[in-house]
């Protein structure tokens, strides 16, 4: 698998009993037997991912990470049943085996997946494609998220996988609460953004499923060709409003994303990249949407949204149990996001 995420040895702070993890696993897992090795993945900044092998088949672990957590954070549970609901539904998703939420295994919560052969990408801008791969790609990428945002999620048995009507509120009050119990500096565009965001909400409450961090960084692409062979990272997933997705996607048209270069100042249609409008009006086809009001507040909300969520992963750094030991390197993002947020607001 050629991967910009390297597997590493298990770190210091996330090491758990293996021999514990091997004997449930034999007593739980189908067709699991043979000598478990352990391996940890690089990427991702939430919750702790590892690579497990075991008698020639591999698999893949999430678990909560070790320490005080943010209330409602890290809930492997949701992320295990999201893609579980999701198997059949022609959105691309791992195979989920197994589910265990008794800490006294490994200390905390975790699933096990398939692992899902492929390449896992992490900037945006995928300079080692070309640009025909680059345009099927990312064409493929909008027909995932319009499918997704099309399953009937009662059907699939979702109808409780959260609250609908009123998402932006409920979203706004969550990322304030999480923002604030992470906090390390005053930033005085956020304290803007909680005040302006609540009295700009669009009359609009369409529910879907949502997946809450949709980008090219978190789909197992293809081994060799410009499509999607998994989506991954299910953690924020909720019932939602659709256009969160969309704009999450748009945020590098306005910003440095932070996992890759930005969108801005690039020749998009050199590259095979779709500009923002392109990028609307696939996905408006796809779905059947007749365009976009009030975009800017989808903007603002996601730039937002994101501040808040690095935020937290600088603060998981800071206090030694983040899952990368990447997420010190987050100082200021938190910062720069709100800023080009209040900056949209302005314009």
């Amino acid at each position: 698998m050629t991967s910009d995420v390297e597997i590493t040895a298990v770190r210091e702070a996330h090491r758990f009993d293996e021999a514990a993890l091997a004997r449930y696993l034999a007593a739980n897992l189908d067709g699991f037997e043979g000598t478990l090795q352990v391996g940890q993945f690089e990427g991702g900044q939430s919750n702790p991912t590892f690579h497990l092998t075991s008698n020639g088949r591999r698999y893949v672990l999430r678990k909560k990470p070790p320490g005080d957590l943010l209330p409602s954070a890290h809930q492997v549970d949701r992320e295990y049943r999201v893609m579980t609901a999701l198997a059949e539904s022609g959105v691309p998703v791992p195979r989920t085996h197994i589910l265990c939420q008794d800490d006294g295994v490994i200390g905390t919560a975790f699933y096990v997946m398939e692992m899902v052969e492929g390449r896992v990408l992490i900037d945006p801008l995928l300079p080692s494609f070309s640009a025909d791969e680059r345009r099927a790609l990312y064409d493929h990428f909008i027909e995932v998220l319009a499918k997704l945002h099309g399953v009937d999620y009662e059907a699939v048995g979702l109808g409780d996988f959260g609250r609908a009507g009123n998402y932006y509120t409920r979203q706004i009050g969550r990322w304030t609460k999480q923002y604030v119990a992470s906090q390390t500096e005053d930033i005085p565009e956020m304290e803007a953004l909680m005040e302006w965001l609540p009295a700009n909400i669009p009359d609009s409450d369409q529910t879907t499923v949502v997946h809450g961090d949709y980008r090219i960084g978190n789909c197992v692409l293809h081994p060799t060709e410009p499509r999607i062979a998994a989506v991954l990272d299910w953690e924020l997933s909720t019932l939602g409003h659709p256009l969160a997705d969309v704009a999450y996607c748009c945020m590098g048209y306005h910003s440095a994303t932070g996992t890759g270069d930005s969108f801005r100042g690039q020749d998009l249609a050199a590259m095979g990249l779709p500009s923002e409008q392109q990028f609307l009006d696939r996905y408006c086809a796809l779905s059947g949407r007749d365009g976009i009001e009030n975009w800017n507040f989808y903007l603002v909300f996601s730039l937002f949204r994101s501040a808040a969520i690095v935020q937290g992963v600088y603060k998981r750094g800071l206090d030694g149990n983040a899952s990368s030991d990447r997420s010190k390197q987050f100082e200021g993002f938190c910062r720069a996001r709100a800023g080009w947020a209040w900056a949209l607001v302005d314009r």
